[in-house]
């Protein structure tokens, strides 16, 4: 599959260390991961690949261009080789694949903007986690029907790329992995063999129903986490919130339609923990912020960064009710952002449920 032209949407933290990987000159070895420190070994030159970063900010990216650095990720310089543009056509024209790293909430508006200069054949990878409020519809599934391409044609290639990532540690090359999901197997290899670098091993997987809903979910528990470590909880009950929320997350998935093994992956547990215990977490750092006694709102309103799970939170209630799956973490969490109920209270009513057999998925 070519994809010597890439798109990527999005001047984010995720887009920017894709642009950066991409752009390096050993993507796509798929050599062993590098020791943490030591210079990574160029086996193959990224030097033939055109790869165009675009935001929706005109300011922003002007300033992204002109300095290669961004706000957004201390330290981080952006590769010379990697093309700016705030234009929608110039950052499309003849993609051959597209990297969506628009946070979820935002995503349709951005696609509905850019559809006219989609090529039709361009193949999409989206990076994004989380769950479109209102539609209840996962990062691809917003971008399929904002693209609506002709029923009579073979439809677009379309993968998910997704892991335990942390931005500032793939931004320094520390040894990380991922997983590319596609329903199209061929496509995902292409995507494994393009982000492969001798520092980020990228793994494969069809289950793209699980693998996006285990990024979106694990986004909710780490808010949960966060309000234990604000209220100074301890391990031993971050350690079985972890547990418990991969449960919930396991039960709703395996309720519509994904496979369980995902969620014990590095899509599931792994992201789960790393998000729940980096300190540089966005979603467990918002929860940290709540436990010490701070709003909702005077956060958010005080980071830079979009805090997914927020708005993920109302949206995987809504798909629970659907799919009649009881999820207590989840609810307590939302009882927190949404209904006013202080995080102790919501703990002691977590710790207070009628006692039972452990049971996961």
């Amino acid at each position: 599959m070519r994809l010597n032209s890439i798109s990527i949407l999005g001047d984010g933290q995720m887009g920017l260390v894709c642009a950066a990987i991409l752009a390096q000159p050993d993507s796509g070895s798929g050599s062993p991961p590098a020791i943490a420190g030591t210079a990574p070994t160029s086996t193959k030159r990224a030097g033939s690949r055109r790869i165009t970063l675009w935001g929706h900010d005109a300011a922003d990216v002007l300033m992204l261009a002109r300095t290669r650095t961004s706000p957004r990720l201390a330290g981080f310089v952006l590769p010379a080789s990697v093309g700016v543009t705030p234009a929608d056509e110039e950052a499309l024209h003849g993609a051959d694949l597209i990297v969506s790293a628009i946070p979820v909430q935002f995503i349709r508006s951005a696609w509905v903007r850019l559809r006219p200069h989609v090529p039709r054949d361009a193949a999409v990878i989206s990076v994004a986690k989380g769950i479109e409020t209102g539609t209840l519809l996962r990062p691809t599934e917003v971008i399929a029907e904002v693209l609506g391409d002709d029923p009579d044609r073979a439809p677009r290639a379309m993968g998910v790329l997704s892991g335990p990532t942390i931005a500032s540690e793939l931004a320094r090359c520390l040894p990380a992995t991922m997983i590319a999901a596609s329903e199209r197997p061929e496509f995902a290899v292409a995507v494994q063999q393009l982000f492969s670098t001798n520092w980020l091993r990228i793994y494969t997987s069809t289950d793209v129903l699980g693998v996006e809903l285990a990024g979106a979910m694990k986004n909710v528990i780490a808010i949960a986490a966060g309000i234990l470590d604000g209220l100074h909880a301890g391990n031993n009950a971050k350690s079985a919130l972890l547990a418990r929320g991969l449960a919930e997350i396991t039960r709703l998935g395996t309720a519509m339609g994904a496979r369980t093994d995902t969620f014990f992956g590095l899509a599931g547990m792994g992201d789960l923990a790393t998000t729940c215990f980096s300190p540089e977490g966005r979603n467990r750092s918002c929860g940290e912020a709540l436990g010490k006694g701070e709003t909702l709102e005077k956060y958010l309103g005080r980071t830079r960064s979009v805090v997914e799970g927020v708005a993920t939170t109302k949206a995987v209630m809504e798909l629970a009710k659907k799919y009649r799956v009881e999820m207590p973490i989840t609810a307590a969490v939302h009882a927190v952002l949404y209904e006013g109920v202080d995080p102790i209270d919501a703990i002691s009513e977590l710790m207070s449920r009628e006692l039972k057999a452990e049971r996961v998925g």
